[in-house]
């Protein structure tokens, strides 16, 4: 069994892989256990491009990409590896994204460390572990934001100019303004910043 770990605060990323390589015996799959641990988004798209992963176990908020667009990453490529998303945030938009993606489980980095070794265990049976109660609040949220306007108030909210982002996302800087500006008319915003903010706090960035 091959875990990637992704995970951008270096004393959770440590405590996770010794917890899990405490609990091998009870992970591991044909006597084969391997857990690779990395820091960002980037490091972990380039290790699911590279090598066969059974699971991988993302936090959400990380540098260049977060662990939901691993999960869309994934789920657009028709990758067979399993994911659980690990996140200090409870937010509705999150998890009703996660559930979008495919995502086979989303625990609170609070909860008990017997929980996401047993949620671990029944994902890599094939069920979807999601707290109830998580899953009740995403009921009914709508993100108003598609992912272009996303992307762009992600970038914006990174302290991005509309140059950079344009950059970035090889299109032209009218295209950058008419993105940030729906957006910001999408969350009644006063500004860029202001939109970010919303979009933050109810998980849609």
């Amino acid at each position: 069994m091959k875990i990637l770990l992704a995970e951008d605060q270096a004393m959770i990323r440590g405590a996770l892989v010794a917890l899990l390589t405490l609990a091998q015996h009870e992970l591991a799959y044909a006597g084969h256990f391997e857990i690779i641990a990395v820091e960002d988004g980037e490091q972990a798209i380039n290790a699911l491009k590279t090598q066969h992963v059974d699971l991988l176990l993302t936090d959400i908020e990380m540098p260049h990409k977060t662990g939901l667009d691993l999960s869309q990453w994934l789920q657009s490529n028709s990758k067979n590896t399993k994911v659980i998303i690990l996140t200090t945030f409870g937010r509705a938009g999150y998890i009703k994204r996660a559930l979008e993606y495919g995502v086979n489980g989303f625990l609170l980095k609070d909860a008990p460390s017997d929980d996401l070794i047993k949620a671990i265990k029944q994902v890599m049976a094939g069920k979807r572990v999601i707290d109830a109660e998580l899953a009740f609040t995403a009921i009914g949220e709508v993100d108003p934001l598609n992912d272009k306007e996303r992307h762009a108030l992600r970038l914006a909210s990174e302290g991005k100019s509309t140059i950079d982002i344009a950059k970035i996302l090889f299109i032209a800087e009218g295209t950058v303004r008419n993105y940030l500006s729906e957006a910001i008319s999408k969350l009644n915003a006063g500004n860029r910043i202001d939109a970010a903010r919303i979009a933050k706090q109810k998980g849609w960035l």
